[in-house]
């Protein structure tokens, strides 16, 4: 029986090739299965799951929750906000006491990067990452790039995928780039100099700040949202000057999209900022 190689999903850093083949081939049985008039699979029978949720989230927590009821796991959501974590417990202690009830498997999201593999060191339990601060988002990059072989064909290699908007923010982006350059794709970064890490480069990524150009090289773009909360305070000085000029430069709209001779994917991990990023 196949294996992946590690034992928490804490990043795609940490993936092989094989690993993230492995997911797609698991990924294209259970689509076939939720598909069929009964759902409901007894692959996690008797397995108990706690979804720590220390962010606000909606897609992410709902389509785990959902997931794990399909495969017949025992849930429990965990939200800080009611939690006592509020008054003053660590995170260990919290992960701790939800483990003494003999929970096999932690979904975590979390505002600090790292927080996923700190807790893979500290606690007896395996860990998947729904989010580590501006860091990664590993099971948004696999179902992008899942979606992307369903629309591109199996093979990614050569394929032209370009990401565009807050780079900088976006932990959506650095799991994305991990796993497109891990199946081959050529990388392309477009948004405002101010919202693009420097050592982007280093990862082997292109960077462009024109959308027009991108256009017409991408396969696929990945639209991301302008993260105006992870920007400090509405009053501080922006990344960019106003969001209407960040629109007329990297807004993608129907005009725009019309310059492509060829059909291009549109992608976005939403929440969507409707009229910023997308018209």
């Amino acid at each position: 029986m196949e294996q992946l190689s590690v034992n928490h999903l804490l990043g795609i850093k940490y993936l092989k090739k094989e690993d993230i083949q492995l997911i797609f081939k698991t990924a294209d049985h259970f689509k076939e299965v939720i598909n069929r008039p009964i759902k409901k699979v007894p692959s996690l029978r008797d397995i108990t799951i706690a979804n720590l949720f220390f962010e606000n989230s909606t897609r992410t927590k709902l389509s785990f929750e959902l997931a794990e009821k399909r495969l017949s796991a025992d849930v429990i959501n965990f939200s800080a906000s009611q939690s006592s974590v509020k008054k003053g417990e660590t995170l260990i202690d919290t992960v701790n006491n939800i483990l003494a009830m003999k929970v096999d498997l932690i979904v975590m999201r979390h505002p600090n990067p790292g927080a996923a593999l700190f807790l893979s060191k500290n606690v007896d339990a395996c860990i998947i990452n729904a989010g580590d601060g501006t860091h990664e988002h590993p099971t948004q990059a696999l179902l992008d790039t899942f979606s992307l072989r369903e629309a591109l064909g199996d093979d990614l290699t050569g394929k032209n995928i370009a990401i565009v908007g807050d780079i900088q923010h976006s932990r959506v982006a650095l799991s994305n780039i991990e796993a497109l350059k891990l199946l081959g794709a050529n990388v392309r970064v477009c948004g405002p100099e101010t919202l693009i890490p420097k050592h982007l480069q280093s990862m082997g990524v292109e960077v462009s700040h024109d959308l027009d150009d991108t256009i017409r090289w991408a396969d696929a773009l990945n639209m991301l949202r302008i993260q105006l909360e992870r920007q400090g305070p509405s009053d501080a000085v922006r990344f960019f000057p106003t969001l209407r000029e960040y629109t007329m430069r990297f807004g993608l709209t129907l005009e725009r999209l019309g310059q492509s001779d060829s059909p291009v994917v549109i992608m976005h991990p939403g929440p969507i900022n409707r009229g910023v990023e997308i018209s």
